[in-house]
């Protein structure tokens, strides 16, 4: 005669066995973040600066348009709608995104 358990797990405790466990709390985030590949900012050539600025004027409140941008040592791209143009503050928002002028690499308007 096999023995039975006499107390029988339920499903949920057993899966629990098997959970992911950190050992070292915040270990993956820090392990991701010294992966983070960082660059520098690009400094703009006169050609680029003027392509770009041509692009820029081609902006308007509610088009969609594609921006490449320097953010935090890394290259960010967004595509979105225009919600702002602010030549005072020199900041665009694409959605409730917003970037500074001098932060932009590269800007096509759809």
């Amino acid at each position: 005669m096999a023995n039975k358990p006499k107390n029988k797990m339920t499903i949920a405790d057993r899966a629990k066995q098997f959970m992911p466990f950190a050992a070292l709390k915040g270990l993956p985030d820090a392990l991701a973040l010294k992966e983070k590949i960082t660059v520098d900012k690009i400094e703009l050539s006169e050609e680029m600066a003027e392509a770009l600025d041509q692009e820029m004027h081609k902006l308007a409140k509610g088009k969609i348009a594609m921006v490449v941008y320097f953010y935090k040592e890394e290259y960010l791209k967004i595509t979105g709608m225009v919600a702002r143009i602010d030549e005072t503050s020199r900041l665009l928002q694409i959605v409730n995104t917003k970037i500074p002028f001098d932060d932009i690499l590269e800007v096509n308007v759809e």
